[in-house]
């Protein structure tokens, strides 16, 4: 499916200016995604999916975000929650004690996805971030099912995708983080707030829930899984924003090697050296996001590993905003101008280093942990 994602970058790099300038949903990047097959990206073969895995899922997240950020990053959410529901194996549902019905309910989650449905990602809120332990929105057992109240922030997709990853605590045991995923319709009502510098087009609007939904709708069947999932196998909620601001950050370059071949400034030494340092840096960038998914494939939820995908959050989110800076100085003030590729890439390149984990919460993780201590419980803050 790479082949399909260098194939629609360029459909999705032509309409980028149009939705970044309205602040629009992409929808027609989504219908070429879903004709593509690639929301079956993640599913199963069995499930008729392509069986992907993380380091298949980086590599094309890296494609389509040189055609459009934006677009890669509502992707990157509905690939969180199929890649995480087929990282459930079988053997390790019998670990965690599952029932066979959330494994039934996993399967038809991931069918539907496979024949052309896609999940957003309702998680953060106001004044608690991406922080599950600190999080207000709250669901309690009721007759056949959940009854989930709440608001939610940063919900990209917000009004198009078919369903939502909605976390929420216990309002009986609030220690227990549970997610559900709740389809659209009634009990769901988007709020749109999303007017920002960066990622414009990815309609983050605030997601209001109230809605009662049936016990399959509990991710694993399991209730407080989501914080033991989030500290095992961080990857989907760390890592997986990193190869789409990568790929941001290379798009980023050669928007500046086109417009200073337009301009016939290629002969200016400082303007060779930005884009010759810009280029080493997305490379080594690019290299350490893939050895990170390449780790995630081999040994999930080794501590190795985990180090590797924090590095890869830190690198990506820092190397695209200093890129997309280094290029827009390259380019000039002409680059400045609204419309401009290198404009609008430099806006959403700024946004890598804020999306969860940020950049400094990724540093003083990698920090504490290599100071010997425990970094998912140390530090200067609570990390989930």
């Amino acid at each position: 499916m790479i082949d399909e994602a260098r194939r629609l970058a360029p459909r999705f790099a032509a309409r980028a200016a149009a939705h970044d300038r309205d602040g629009a949903f992409p929808a027609d990047d989504f219908a070429d995604l879903r004709a593509a097959g690639l929301f079956g990206l993640m599913a199963p073969t069995r499930l008729g999916g392509a069986g992907a895995g993380f380091a298949d899922y980086a590599a094309i997240a890296y494609e389509l975000a040189r055609g459009n950020g934006a677009t890669a990053l509502i992707f990157n959410m509905h690939a969180s929650v199929t890649g995480a529901l087929s990282g459930v194996t079988d053997e390790l549902a019998e670990a965690l004690g599952l029932p066979p019905e959330a494994l039934a309910a996993r399967d038809d989650y991931l069918r539907s996805a496979a024949q052309g449905s896609w999940y957003a990602v309702a998680m953060s809120e106001r004044g608690a971030g991406s922080r599950l332990s600190q999080m207000s929105t709250s669901y309690r057992a009721v007759d056949g099912g959940y009854r989930i109240e709440g608001a939610k922030t940063f919900c990209s997709g917000a009004g198009h995708a078919d369903a939502y990853l909605v976390a929420a605590r216990s309002a009986e045991e609030p220690e227990k983080v549970s997610q559900f995923l709740v389809p659209a319709g009634d009990g769901l009502r988007v709020e749109e707030t999303w007017d920002a510098l960066g990622m414009r087009a990815t309609a983050s609007h605030d997601l209001h829930v109230d809605v009662t939904v049936p016990a399959g709708a509990l991710l694993g069947g399991v209730e407080g899984l989501a914080l033991v999932v989030a500290q095992l196998a961080p990857h989907w909620m760390v890592a997986s924003y990193a190869a789409v601001y990568v790929g941001v950050a290379r798009a980023a370059v050669d928007a500046a090697i086109e417009h200073v071949n337009e301009r016939k400034l290629a002969h200016l030494p400082a303007i060779r050296a930005r884009i010759g340092r810009a280029d080493a840096a997305v490379a080594a960038a690019h290299l350490a996001v893939m050895e990170a998914a390449r780790r995630v494939d081999t040994s999930p939820g080794d501590a190795g590993t985990n180090r590797w995908v924090w590095r890869a959050k830190l690198l990506a989110g820092t190397t695209a905003a200093e890129v997309a800076a280094s290029m827009l100085e390259a380019a000039g003030t002409s680059a400045m101008r609204r419309g401009h590729p290198l404009e609008r890439l430099y806006r959403d390149a700024r946004a890598g280093s804020l999306q969860p984990a940020t950049s400094d919460v990724c540093a003083d993780w990698l920090g504490v942990d290599a100071l010997g201590g425990d970094p998912d419980s140390e530090g200067s803050a609570p990390r989930w």
